[in-house]
């Protein structure tokens, strides 16, 4: 669709090994994709994000950063690899997919892009990741330990990055102004990224105690992912 798609599918290629390898493909995503790109506002809001948790995790703002940090790079590769299959072989899943089927069309506003990534990462990503973290780590997900406190520990931060960038990406593709009344206002007030995360997590122990079981978890993440699909395209309706 885009050029440069081939440097971008040979840049997420290897999956990272750290928050500071992420970061650094999240760099060279944000550099390479043009503004009128969408998948460079879902990128640009990430990097914003994964910064937050760097931070914070180099300043011991976690009870178990560690964990944090593992759980950061599981997450992120997931995000790589939807790029990677997206751009190489035309599929991934069907959240993402919403995605990159419309990431030229210049009607769509920056905002829409940036929250329907997060939606397809966080819905559906981010339940496997922490499940994979918790494989890695020996730690099973659940609520009241220090691993869910410090997850949830970040969502005041998460929300301030979404409520700026709910601002500043009011704009369409390339730039220019929206019409003064749109159907955006009610789609924006009505995500929440901390919402989303619980659910995540509630979706990460569901998950948790049916991995095992090949046709229930294979059921559960088929249908995780057409919901959050559902999700995703509702945030992309094109803006008259």
């Amino acid at each position: 669709m885009f050029p440069y798609d081939p440097t971008l599918a040979a840049a997420v290629a290897a999956a990272p090994q750290s928050i500071p390898d992420v970061v650094s493909l999240l760099e060279t995503i944000e550099s390479t994709c043009v503004d009128t790109d969408g998948l460079k506002w879902f990128n640009w809001l990430y990097l914003q994000v994964t910064n937050a948790v760097q931070a914070r995790v180099n300043a011991g703002g976690f009870a178990d950063p560690a964990w944090l940090a593992v759980l950061d790079v599981q997450f992120a590769g997931f995000y790589f690899a939807a790029v990677q299959s997206a751009l190489t072989a035309n599929t991934s899943p069907g959240c993402w997919q919403a995605v990159f089927n419309v990431r030229n069309q210049m009607s769509i506003a920056r905002i829409q892009f940036a929250l329907a990534g997060m939606n397809a990462h966080i819905n559906h990503d981010l339940p496997q990741a922490i499940v994979a973290t918790c494989q890695a780590t020996g730690i099973a997900p659940q609520h009241g330990t220090a691993q869910y406190n410090d997850y949830t520990g970040v969502n005041a931060t998460l929300d301030a990055i979404i409520n700026t960038a709910k601002q500043e990406l009011n704009v369409r593709l390339a730039g220019d102004a929206l019409p003064a009344v749109t159907h955006l206002e009610d789609l924006l007030a009505a995500w929440s990224i901390s919402s989303a995360r619980e659910i995540a997590w509630n979706n990460a122990e569901v998950l948790w105690h049916i991995k095992d079981v090949a046709p229930v978890s294979t059921a559960f993440l088929d249908s995780l992912d057409a919901a959050t699909a559902v999700t995703s395209k509702t945030l992309l309706v094109l803006v008259p």
